[in-house]
């Protein structure tokens, strides 16, 4: 939530209300991207630090510059943190950072996929090969092409293709793309080329990936969020739109597209048929925590699925300083999932 409206917070009363610990308490991350590798759990968050840049609706504040990986035995164990897997000052084409990643794995080799400015300014996405899950990582020399925006995820189907989900608004740039080039003009504002409320919303993209996981296989794709008509959800409704955070899951054979609704703070989800969508929006998972983004991952580990998420409650709050917690999920009958409220008795709304 804005950093405005906790002051009212008891952070040792809210942490002991939570339904999740932090699972990280030594640095400060964020945006976890959970798999299973080899029967652990490997956890590829941000890693925040306080550059001491200026707060704005641009996320500059968001200074991150390398990527620590993190692994567990089970669920409840100690997280093993495996220090520095990648650092900005060894990717050739960005200057600064390093926001959201995801990792997989194909044919023994383990691949890191990060969003990072390049020294225009401009989001792209890059990809880091390593041997082991826990890296250390060695990047391409350049970002993928035709890459653009931020919060790559990149799912596994069951038929062994792979394919990146990637896209944020506001300081994400993905409204500056709207016309299929990037466009500079009114930098300051995040708001400059944003559809008006009445508008369809702006939708993440997808697209297959090559063999190797270095590249794109075709041109990226809009991926359709549909409201109870089946209509586009519009810009202004901004509860359910899109805003960042892509996320992809299988259950029941159907494609779960999971996402977070930035300012207002819900992570929402919608089902679909393929990878590619259309996918018809059906809930939130997760209810407002404490701290301005929400930012999860989604994994199923010994047959129970769990939502890695972050809060700023370790931080007292700020914004930029936050740490990841882990809850289970549970779907009903129909497949829909319940709604985690995340502090037990407590409502930050």
């Amino acid at each position: 939530m804005p950093e405005n409206s906790i002051d009212h917070i008891d952070f040792e009363d809210l942490n002991k209300r939570s339904i999740s610990p932090h699972i990280i308490t030594h640095l400060y991350t964020a945006d976890p991207s959970a798999h299973v590798f080899d029967g652990k759990i490997y956890i590829y968050p941000s890693h925040d630090i306080d550059a001491g840049d200026a707060f704005d609706d641009l996320g500059s504040h968001f200074a991150m510059e390398d990527y620590h990986v993190f692994s567990m035995e089970d669920i409840d164990s100690t997280v093993k943190d495996h220090g520095i897997a990648l650092h900005v000052d060894n990717v050739k084409w960005a200057e600064k950072q390093m926001w959201a990643p995801d990792a997989n794995e194909k044919d023994g080799k383990y691949y890191l996929f990060f969003p990072a400015k390049d020294y225009k300014g401009v989001f792209r996405i890059g990809v880091a090969v390593g041997e082991n899950p826990e890296g250390p990582f060695t990047p391409m020399d350049k970002p993928i092409e035709g890459s653009f925006s931020i919060d790559p995820a990149v799912y596994k189907d069951d038929n062994g293709e792979y394919y990146m989900y990637f896209g944020g608004i506001w300081g994400g740039q993905l409204q500056r793309w709207r016309n299929g080039v990037f466009n500079p003009n009114n930098s300051t504002s995040p708001i400059a080329f944003l559809p008006n409320d009445d508008e369809p919303a702006l939708l993440p993209f997808v697209a297959k990936m090559s063999d190797d996981l270095l590249e794109f296989a075709e041109k990226p794709r809009e991926v359709q969020i549909l409201d109870e008509k089946g209509k586009l959800l519009l810009a202004g409704d901004n509860e359910r739109r899109f805003f960042e955070a892509a996320w992809v899951h299988k259950y029941n054979g159907k494609y779960y597209f999971s996402y977070s609704t930035g300012d207002t703070h819900f992570i929402c989800y919608a089902i679909g048929d393929n990878p590619y969508g259309p996918f018809s929006y059906k809930g939130k998972i997760l209810n407002p925590v404490v701290g301005w983004t929400s930012h999860h991952s989604i994994c199923e580990f010994k047959g129970k699925w769990y939502l890695f998420y972050h809060d700023s409650s370790l931080s007292k709050g700020v914004t930029h300083l936050r740490s990841v917690k882990i809850a289970e999920i549970q779907y009903d009958e129909d497949g829909l999932i319940k709604t985690l409220e995340p502090y037990n008795d407590f409502s930050i709304l």
